[in-house]
């Protein structure tokens, strides 16, 4: 991306950010954005593997979470949860780090709060709690990027921010 360097987040939580921190994700997203004008994304997140938990990988979320990580280089793997199954608490622990052995990152897509904190406790990565869905605080942030791209385009900036500040 030439000169422009992405600055790291300091938490995975967009809920967690101070009012600098937002401003720092924005700052990141118009770089982006000028980045991918020139075609300089597509391996941004080269080798990272990323775990989409979800029901099905064609619903909307899943496929804008997919669509932004492939556009950055990274490989997508779509896992269907089944972590409520498992008979003990012990066994949904070992799942969650196996995942994050095999992962640098996991996107959760409509899994309970309760499992959801295990996976983000246990696995030892990123895990986000429907990053791609129109209620995470990243489409709150897309919606004041500013002009330019098309509020699909920007959506897509956000969420690609947030996975290279925090994978990258």
């Amino acid at each position: 991306m030439n000169d422009a360097v992405l600055k790291r987040l300091p938490s995975a939580s967009l809920e967690e950010l101070s009012p600098d921190d937002i401003e720092l994700l924005l700052g990141n997203a118009r770089l982006l954005r000028s980045a991918a004008g020139a075609c300089q994304t597509g391996t941004l997140l080269r080798g990272k593997r990323l775990a989409l938990l979800c029901e099905r990988d064609d619903s909307a979320d899943a496929v804008l979470f997919r669509d932004a990580a492939l556009e950055l280089g990274a490989d997508v793997s779509h896992i269907r949860p089944r972590l409520s199954e498992l008979g003990r608490p012990e066994e949904l622990r070992q799942t969650a780090r196996i995942l994050g052995r095999l992962y640098d990152g996991i996107e959760c897509q409509g899994l309970v709060p309760a499992l959801y904190d295990v996976v983000g406790r246990e696995a030892g990565v990123p895990v986000y709690d429907g990053l791609a869905s129109p209620a995470h605080a990243t489409a709150r942030l897309a919606a004041v990027l500013g002009p330019g791209e098309p509020p699909a385009r920007q959506r897509e900036l956000v969420l690609q921010t947030v996975l290279l500040s925090t994978l990258a």
